[in-house]
């Protein structure tokens, strides 16, 4: 199958293309950008030997007519005037931006641009992949959840669905490697400001609140207002979402474990840890997995959740092809078996 890639020149879109360079069904047809049109090698030397393609404008008939599948790896703003031009050219759309994920007033609210139709939101599959499989297979527009929201939503899914933690009284404590920024040149991104640091940002106005909240109320409608904040970490790529939630009853840290293994046993890239044992964003580094540690707190009644991804892979780039092989009837791991890179 083809595949084409728009945003090829971002980290997400980078990624997109050193995962799909080794997928076994899908072939990159070609790569675009807004910006000039040059070899993607010189815009990423590190291809240089690899490949001689070359970074086209955006012609969404030509696109449609010599791929199979388009992922849009825009910035939010910019994928939603792109996604318009694939809808109903036969043309399945994997867009990992924010620009599909939220209703129009919300989405405005939060993002500050102007959403897509009514229509094309009504098209669009969320894929949070381990809990929209069904939806996901029969998608061809599939909106790719956001790097954070990942890593909270997996974390919190057993325990919000089963209805056993105070549905108002949850508190995520986010923080991520400086890639989730993006590429574009930041003063508060440059080494010397971030190297020895640890800043707290967006607090409590993140554009990914209402994403978490969202899905959590479609699982649980009595979910209120969470408390989410984002911390920017001194290194690469990474996330660690360590989230604080009220258990209603008496549990064991060896009765959530169990829980967590029975419901996540046939998700091959969510792995839960032994009692005692806590993920670290290394162990996931360059992987497409979803590392959970867990800890009841018997004392206060509290359950502490640690979920741990790469943002680019499964917050971003991983997680778009695992969807991807869903919609075409793949096995949901095709061209992401390897194992995380460590040290």
């Amino acid at each position: 199958m083809n595949v084409s890639i728009i945003g090829t020149t971002g980290y997400g879109g980078g990624e997109l293309f050193r995962l799909l360079y080794h997928h076994p069904v899908f072939n990159i047809h070609s790569v675009h950008t807004t910006r000039e049109e040059i070899p993607l090698n010189e815009e990423f030397p590190h291809l240089n030997g690899i490949t001689d393609i070359n970074l086209e404008h955006i012609d969404p008939e030509k696109i449609a007519k010599h791929s199979d599948i388009v992922f849009i790896a825009a910035p939010s703003g910019v994928s939603s005037k792109l996604v318009p031009a694939f809808v109903d050219k036969g043309i399945q759309i994997v867009d990992l931006s924010g620009d599909l994920r939220l209703e129009s007033d919300e989405y405005r609210k939060w993002y500050k641009h102007e959403p897509v139709s009514d229509d094309i939101l009504a098209k669009a599959v969320y894929g949070l992949t381990e809990w929209n499989k069904s939806n996901i297979a029969n998608a061809t527009v599939l909106s790719n959840p956001g790097c954070y929201p990942t890593a909270t939503l997996l974390g919190l899914a057993p325990v919000v669905q089963e209805k056993i933690i105070d549905p108002n009284m949850i508190i995520i404590d986010a923080k991520s490697g400086a890639s989730g920024a993006g590429r574009s040149a930041s003063k508060k991104l440059i080494f010397s400001e971030i190297n020895e640091n640890l800043r707290i940002y967006k607090v409590n106005e993140h554009q990914h609140i209402p994403e978490i909240e969202q899905q959590l109320r479609i699982w649980n409608d009595n979910v209120g207002p969470i408390s989410f904040n984002t911390h920017l970490l001194p290194i690469t790529r990474g996330i660690m979402s360590t989230i604080y939630v009220k258990l209603t009853e008496t549990y064991t840290t060896e009765s959530i474990i169990e829980l967590y293994r029975e419901i996540y046993k046939d998700s091959p890239f969510v792995k839960i840890r032994p009692q005692g044992n806590f993920p670290e964003i290394k162990e996931v580094s360059g992987s497409n997995f979803c590392h959970i540690g867990l800890h009841v707190d018997e004392r206060t009644g509290r359950l502490t959740i640690v979920s741990v991804i790469d943002n680019l892979i499964k917050g971003a780039a991983g997680q778009a092809i695992q969807n991807a092989n869903i919609m075409n009837g793949l096995d949901e791991s095709k061209g992401l078996e390897f194992i995380p890179l460590f040290p």
